[in-house]
C-alpha cells in the first residue's frame, strides 16, 4: 500500500514564528527514502511554493492558494487527464476565481459597508514583510496572488457582518493562522479530491494522508483518508475543528508535523 502526503505549510510543516521546518526533517527524509509524494495544499502563492519545491527538492504536483490551483509537472502522470491551461513546465487545473474580481469584490465590500479591511492588495511588499515577519523577498513572492485574496478585518466585532457580504456576492472565505482569505467555489479539500483521483489511476490502494493545523486545513483533512491535526503555540489544537475522525498529534506545528509522520511510516 502507497501513500500520498498532503500538507498544509503555516503553521503544519513550518513554524508559526520562524518559518523554520527543521524540527521535521527526520520524516521529511524518511518520505524521500520511502519515494512518497509530498504535496503542499497552503494558502502560498504559486511562487512562493516553487522556492520550497526547490529547497526542499520535492518536485511533485503542489496545490496553491486554498486550492485555487493544481500545479502538475508536465510529465509527472503517464496518462491523459484534463487541465485547464499550461503554464511554464506546469499543466494546470484552475478551481478557483480570478484575483482581480476578488480584488474589486473586497474594494467593493469595504467601501460600501465602510468596513476597515486590508487585503495583501493594498499593502507594499514592505507592509507585508513587516506584518508577516516574512523577509522582503518572500513577503513579495506573497503577494503574486493568483486565486486568493489574504485579508485583516481590523475590527473583529464586525465578522459577522463581513462574511454575510462575502456570501451575498456568490464568494467564499476561510481563515487561517494569521488571515481571512477570499476566494471562489474552491477549497482545499476540493483540489485534493482532484488530485487523489489522479494518484489512484496510477495506484488504485494509494491511501490520502492530511495534515493541518486550523479550520481552513478542514476541507482537507475531510477529503483525505487519514487526517491528522497538529498543536497551534500554547500547545492547543484548533478549538473550531470538532471532527473525531481527525487525528490530534502532540507537538506544536513540525514538532508534531514530524511526529504523526514517523509514527505512520512505522506503522506500514
Amino acid at each position: 500500500m502507497g501513500y500520498v502526503i498532503f500538507t498544509d505549510l503555516d503553521g503544519t510543516l513550518i513554524d508559526h514564528d520562524t518559518y523554520s521546518y527543521n524540527a521535521a526533517k527526520p520524516a521529511l527524509a524518511a518520505i524521500k527514502e520511502n519515494s512518497i509524494p509530498l504535496i503542499f495544499c497552503t494558502s502560498k502563492t504559486r511562487a512562493e511554493l516553487e522556492e520550497y519545491v526547490k529547497e526542499m527538492e520535492l518536485y511533485h504536483p503542489f496545490i496553491s492558494e486554498n486550492g485555487g490551483a493544481i500545479f502538475i509537472p508536465e510529465d509527472y502522470f503517464d496518462f491523459d487527464y484534463l487541465y485547464s491551461k499550461k503554464l511554464k513546465n506546469y499543466k494546470v487545473i484552475e478551481l478557483g476565481t480570478s484575483y482581480q474580481l476578488l480584488r474589486d469584490v473586497l474594494t467593493e465590500i469595504r467601501e460600501s459597508a465602510s468596513l476597515d479591511v486590508v487585503g495583501f492588495g493594498d499593502m507594499s511588499d514592505e507592509e507585508v514583510s513587516e506584518d508577516t515577519g516574512l523577509a522582503l523577498d518572500s513577503a513579495r513572492l506573497a503577494t503574486k496572488r493568483e486565486y486568493d485574496e489574504a485579508f485583516k478585518l481590523l475590527d473583529e466585532d464586525r465578522a459577522d457582518e463581513l462574511r454575510e457580504l462575502i456570501v451575498s456576492r456568490g464568494l467564499n472565505y476561510t481563515r487561517g493562522g494569521r488571515y481571512w482569505h477570499l476566494m471562489g467555489d474552491n477549497d482545499k479539500g476540493k483540489a485534493v479530491q482532484k488530485l487523489t483521483e489522479l494518484f489512484r489511476k496510477s495506484d488504485p490502494d494509494v491511501k490520502s494522508v492530511g495534515l493541518g493545523d486550523s479550520q481552513n486545513d478542514l476541507p482537507m483533512l475531510q477529503a483525505v483518508d487519514i487526517p491528522y491535526l497538529v498543536q497551534k503555540p500554547g500547545e492547543i489544537h484548533d478549538s473550531t475543528i470538532s471532527d473525531s475522525r481527525i487525528n490530534r498529534v502532540e507537538g506544536i506545528g513540525p514538532v508534531g508535523w514530524n511526529r504523526a509522520i514517523l509514527k505512520l511510516l512505522s506503522s506500514k
